[in-house]
């Protein structure tokens, strides 16, 4: 790939039709919860009005957000994070990733397919996806996150993120991956990497508590020093206010715009948010449904669109 951009200005986003807890992706996700989830209609509406919030935010911000309704006849749980099944890049490229919960896997929405290569400059369309019959996965910039100027890929290993298909990704794509272990306080292994970790122009957030081992310590702050990216150190107990589940993105201006949850920013120190605003303006809006019982936040709703216009 020949990517030179970090940020863009078009994202998609999944209006849900059927948000509510997943057992599935709950057996190796521990930020979700399952108190109160028999609610159904009023999680759904709630979700409903928290997503919209942040879409109004976000296009006030200068962001172009192209919002796809989803689909009422199929239950979709997990549908408003579609950054897990696909991503798109400079050099006209789509790819799908496969799913660890067999519900998700119903996410690969062909309408959102057809409308990119429709619009867009779609000239490799990558299907990663058959990995899911060996029982393998990787589930997109919830696995990856990526410095695509640089072409490095930073991935702690988990049930969600497979070293197989790490490796295909860096043959197939020209990334130098980094991978690490990362684990909860009680040794569970992190099931994304984006909850522990974001990458912004000038600055990169990770919770270095959770890796425990110290060859993966020096190896991925290397990485970072390298890079030229001043880190910003936040605990476990603020990566459970999804502290590390941000988004940088750039307005109709040009400016960077840091995106996270009103939870995450205000778990913020004074500190860190000063070190921050150097590099960002910040954007933040309350989404406590969402977070509760889907397990992800805001950088897990927003899936980046990098294509080439046609």
């Amino acid at each position: 790939m020949n990517e030179k951009r970090n940020f863009t200005n078009k994202v998609i986003m999944v209006r849900p039709a059927h948000f509510g807890y997943n057992p599935e992706t709950a057996e190796n996700n521990a930020f979700q919860s399952s108190i109160g989830s028999e609610d159904i209609g009023k999680i759904k509406s709630r979700a409903e009005r928290e997503f919209d919030d942040l879409v109004d935010k976000m296009r006030n911000a200068g962001i172009d957000v192209w919002v796809h309704e989803d689909t009422r006849q199929v239950v979709k749980p997990d549908a408003i994070f579609p950054n897990n099944w696909f991503t798109t890049h400079d050099d006209g490229s789509l790819i799908t990733y496969p799913m660890f919960s067999p519900v998700r896997r119903l996410e690969r929405d062909p309408v959102i397919i057809e409308k990119l290569k429709t619009e867009f400059a779609v000239s490799n369309r990558i299907v990663l996806e058959d990995y899911e019959s060996d029982n393998k996965f990787l589930e997109g910039t919830g696995s990856l996150i990526l410095d695509r100027k640089n072409k490095k890929a930073y991935a702690c290993i988990s049930q969600r993120t497979h070293p197989a298909i790490l490796q295909d990704f860096s043959e197939k794509f020209g990334y130098e991956v980094i991978s690490f272990k990362a684990v909860d306080p009680k040794g569970i292994p992190v099931y994304h990497t984006n909850v522990i970790m974001t990458l912004g122009a000038g600055f990169a957030i990770l919770c270095v508590e959770c890796i425990t081992d110290e060859s993966d310590r020096k190896k991925v702050r290397s990485k970072l020093d390298a890079a030229g990216l001043e880190l910003v150190e936040i605990s476990f107990e603020q990566v459970l206010q999804f502290t590390g589940n941000m988004l940088q993105m750039k307005n109709d201006k040009g400016h960077p715009v840091l995106a996270m949850s009103s939870s995450a920013f205000r778990s913020l120190t004074s500190e860190q948010k000063s070190t921050l605003r150097k590099y960002t303006e910040i954007l933040h809006s309350d989404i406590p449904t969402i977070e509760k019982f889907g397990g992800g936040s805001v950088r897990c709703m927003i899936a980046e669109n990098f294509l080439p216009t046609n």
